[in-house]
């Protein structure tokens, strides 16, 4: 190895861990959080249940709130969707955290017949869905709604933003039977107060309209979408962004309304993997129909991903802003 080589200044890698909001986004602190414990004020039955990730899904606020009803099960998934099941037997309505990885991988079996083979009203909420986390394939949920959209009984949400989590909280409380949402923690950027939204449980939502271009996209996604669409206004092409937060039971009276209009480019926009997804599902439902609009996906690849900084990684796997939007003008011609 040359001395060149060896004086060569490092890569500080502190973005592996940074906040997906970009500088100078208006941002909501641990949003998941405040709602539990607003939510907890009126409903005796929530419990908040994690496996040693409390500080990292934002579920300390509750139990600093709560401490009577908050259960550390210690790094211990399966035992923790076990305990859950048992408790909501009991009356409780667990709202159970850990990492979408752990969840999906790790207890699969455990939320699968524990929970919803008896349609148990549990809520599991996970943090680091996707790639929203730099550390690798060992925390990149890349396939957790693949998996979870396959369970029986189990609905599905995607959530945007602080506001979107926020409002979601309630609703997810308010439906009867086990749910698995993803969760941005910590600084979550809010987006979609501009555009006079409200989240219900299974409803997808226009927030803009256009032209030539549909983008159909969940998560953190829509937040690309709209300064997708923002973006491409500047070359005249119109960009409609119809945000889907719940990703099963999915709307496809909306999805498929939108998609029958003639002209535009549907494009569906992930942040999960192109297999068994959120594209696949829209696809599904489109063919039903019998809907022939010209379809393309945005997403991540069949792969194991990479380690690195997010926006890197964002650019390299086409799901920043200005890869989008790039992608786009160039299925356009």
């Amino acid at each position: 190895m040359s001395n060149a080589t060896l004086n060569k200044p490092r890569l500080k890698t502190s973005a592996m861990i940074a906040s997906i909001a970009a500088e100078g986004q208006a941002t909501r602190s641990a949003p998941f959080g405040q709602a539990l414990v607003e939510l907890a004020r009126s409903k005796p039955e929530v419990i908040g249940m994690t496996a040693d990730l409390g500080k990292y899904t934002d579920l300390h606020l509750f139990a600093k709130a709560y401490p009577e009803r908050y259960y550390q099960m210690g790094m211990a998934e399966q035992l923790l969707m076990g305990a859950a099941a048992g408790l909501a037997h009991e009356g409780a309505q667990p709202f159970v955290t850990t990492y979408a990885v752990f969840a999906t991988r790790r207890a699969y079996d455990f939320m699968h017949q524990a929970i919803a083979e008896d349609n148990l009203d549990v809520k599991i909420v996970c943090a680091l869905p996707g790639l929203t986390t730099g550390y690798g394939p060992s925390h990149q949920a890349a396939e957790d709604l693949a998996l979870m959209r396959a369970m029986p009984n189990m609905t599905v949400i995607d959530p945007c933003d602080a506001l979107d989590i926020e409002q979601m909280v309630p609703a997810i409380a308010a439906h009867r039977g086990p749910v698995y949402a993803r969760l941005l923690r910590g600084n979550v950027p809010v987006v979609l107060d501009e555009y006079d939204y409200r989240f219900e449980l299974g409803k997808a939502k226009l927030l803009r309209d256009g032209a030539e271009v549909l983008v159909i996209s969940s998560g953190i996604m829509t937040m690309r979408a709209l300064e997708v669409a923002k973006a491409l206004e500047a070359d005249r092409i119109g960009t409609a962004v119809l945000h889907v937060p719940t990703i099963k039971p999915l709307d496809t009276e909306t999805i498929v309304r939108e998609a029958r209009r003639a002209g535009r480019l549907v494009v569906v926009a992930e942040n999960h993997t192109v297999i068994g997804g959120l594209g696949e599902g829209v696809a599904a439902a489109l063919m039903r129909a019998g809907v022939s609009a010209p379809f393309r996906q945005i997403g991540l690849p069949d792969a194991f991903l990479d380690a690195g900084a997010l926006p890197t990684l964002h650019d390299r796997y086409g799901i920043s802003a200005k890869v989008m939007a790039a992608t786009i003008k160039g299925w356009l011609g």
